[in-house]
């Protein structure tokens, strides 16, 4: 936890700076008891669901922030704050990871790979986890052979669990910022957040100058 939740912390110091103790120990006692849901992230064979211990402190905070006060916009942009900060490359190093993966895609290696991915994902392993289907085929995917399809969102099943579904779609706002760092454009019909029947991430390779 200790790696996102300094995030959290120097956020809300910063927006909050008249009681930033009392919102951080609310959030840390209302984490505890909503990562009782998540506890079995650590362990899942689907890595996806390792987004779970993230997202249930996100929803902590949008829980004490919600009963100060706050309303959605300011609560959205707060949280927006903290994720692009947890998520941007902090070195070249980190930023030059971000930027391989879609290098490899289309090679064999990538395809072997991927083909272990969507086994894993594919499964749900439990019921309050994510399911998800890779795609490879280049006519689904405007030629770039990979996409995902979202089919259960583990997060949103959270947030319903604890009744702030509505807050949810946060988190799939920042899917454009970390697909950009990794040098790609997302390209998506629809989110569960929203309404749909899934999550649909599909991908372009942004042009450079």
């Amino acid at each position: 936890m200790d790696n996102y939740r300094k995030y959290f912390v120097h956020a809300v110091r910063k927006n909050f700076p008249q009681n930033p103790d009392q919102l951080i120990v609310q959030t840390d006692n209302y984490f505890s008891h909503i990562s009782k849901d998540t506890r079995f992230a650590a362990t899942s064979k689907n890595p996806i669901d390792r987004r779970l211990d993230f997202s249930a402190y996100f929803l902590a905070l949008v829980q004490t922030l919600d009963e100060h006060g706050e309303t959605f916009e300011k609560i959205r942009e707060i949280c927006l704050e903290i994720v692009i900060e947890y998520v941007k490359p902090k070195n070249k190093f980190q930023q030059f990871l971000k930027e391989l993966p879609p290098k490899l895609i289309g090679t064999r290696f990538a395809g072997l790979l991927l083909e272990v991915f969507h086994k894993k994902v594919s499964q749900n392993t439990n019921p309050d986890g994510f399911i998800a289907n890779i795609i490879t085929d280049k006519n689904e995917t405007y030629g770039f052979g990979y996409g995902v399809d979202i089919i259960e969102c583990g997060i949103c099943k959270l947030f319903k669990k604890h009744h702030y579904e509505k807050y949810a779609s946060i988190l799939c706002e920042i899917d454009k910022v970390t697909s950009g760092l990794a040098g790609l454009e997302l390209i998506r019909t629809g989110t569960i957040a929203n309404g749909a029947t899934k999550c649909d991430f599909r991908f372009r390779r942004i042009q450079k100058m």
